[in-house]
């Protein structure tokens, strides 16, 4: 796509005094109008997931190493303080509490084994032992998810340590049965005469919808052929137009071979003004079939990032939002360090962890919460606070 030479494919109407476009028409107006709105949106994903994989590793990623290794300092302070004669009874709960909650969300960030030998310290369970209950637990419960949705049954030792994971899996195994599905022999039905003629009238549309492309692919390269034109500079121009067309038919993308016939002047607007209504039946068609790629592109897109980031499934996510959504956890990250920074310095004195302990209430937490946070903890990088 080249935006900046790009021409509107639009169809106006005639100037005969004709001002109602047709059914056809309407559509192909409507179609192209959408397909130039999901490539603007599609390039933008792509112009904009470089610039927010850079600002993750180079302002993120720094803050959040540093903001795991401040509450690291803040386990080892509360493991220091704990056997002090000054904390009693219900104010060792709240550190045991605190010890073992921060832990148990270093364990997925850090490689480090005292994060490790301290929630074990203070919690009631042996961490890797929790894990390996909680990962059979969940991989029955994704067992029966993917049976009952998917008519799939998985592996015994599906690996469900992160939602991706599982996907993964589930994705696999899906193919597997797509592919066995399609290897066995399916006796049909036999067809009645009308679905007979349906399917024959399918395919001769495909078919003559597919030609309509090659038509205007034809026009194209019998007026860009770079090797019939004898002037150098004007052979360069071509054979980059060449090459857009070559990508473009390539792709079955007929909006932008209508673009390059628009910006060569090959055709203008009352060209596609005149263009019969049955044979834009067969370019609505393929249009119909590229904004659907378009949409399933851009749909896949946002969806990876709403599973990496823990948003709800309904939620709209654009390449705008997704790095607002990355500045606001950079700005949380950073009132979280001025925080913890200040906590560090001012709970260095036992007497001010013992007065903030007898303010702070120990979260009620059910069994679905602690499973959520063996098995989701790991999959909420943005999720500190």
């Amino acid at each position: 796509m080249n935006p900046s030479k790009s021409k509107i494919v639009r169809i106006t109407p005639k100037a005969d005094g004709k001002k109602t476009l047709s059914a056809d028409q309407k559509q192909f107006n409507s179609l192209t109008k959408k397909i130039d709105q999901q490539k603007k949106l599609l390039l933008e994903w792509q112009e904009t997931i470089p610039v927010y994989n850079q600002k993750v590793e180079q302002e993120y990623e720094p803050l959040a190493d540093t903001f795991n290794n401040y509450r690291l300092q803040w386990t080892q302070l509360l493991d220091r303080f704990y056997d002090q004669p000054l904390f009693k009874k219900t104010d060792k709960l709240k550190i045991r509490h605190l010890i073992s909650e921060t832990c148990q969300d270093l364990i997925v960030d850090m490689e480090v084994d005292e994060v490790k030998s301290l929630f074990n310290k203070y919690h009631d369970d042996d961490y890797d032992t929790l894990r390996q209950e909680t990962d059979a637990a969940a991989g029955e419960l994704m067992k029966g998810f993917a049976k009952g949705m998917f008519n799939v049954e998985l592996d015994d030792n599906i690996d469900v340590s992160s939602p991706e994971k599982f996907h993964a899996h589930l994705q696999e195994k899906l193919r597997e049965q797509a592919q066995k599905q399609s290897a066995e022999p399916v006796k049909q039905p036999k067809k009645s005469k009308k679905q007979l003629e349906k399917e024959a009238r399918q395919e001769e549309e495909a078919t003559l919808a597919s030609k309509s492309v090659q038509e205007v692919y034809r026009k194209l390269v019998a007026a860009l052929h770079p090797d019939r034109e004898p002037d150098a500079q004007e052979r360069e121009r071509k054979t980059e137009l060449m090459q857009r067309v070559n990508i473009a038919y390539g792709k079955k993308d007929l909006m932008q071979l209508l673009e390059l016939q628009l910006e060569i002047e090959q055709i203008d607007a009352a060209h596609l003004s005149q263009i019969a209504d049955s044979r834009l039946k067969y370019f609505n068609k393929i249009l119909r079939e590229q904004l659907d790629e378009l949409d399933q592109e851009t749909y896949q897109i946002a969806e990876s990032f709403k599973l990496q980031l823990n948003l709800p499934f309904y939620t709209q996510l654009s390449p705008k939002q997704l790095l607002l959504h990355l500045a606001n956890d950079i700005r949380d990250l950073q009132a979280n360090l001025t925080d913890i920074r200040r906590e560090l310095e001012d709970f260095q004195n036992p007497a001010a962890l013992k007065a903030w302990l007898k303010t702070y209430k120990i979260p009620k937490k059910s069994a679905h919460d602690d499973f959520d946070d063996l098995f989701f903890g790991g999959m909420i990088p943005f999720d500190f606070r």
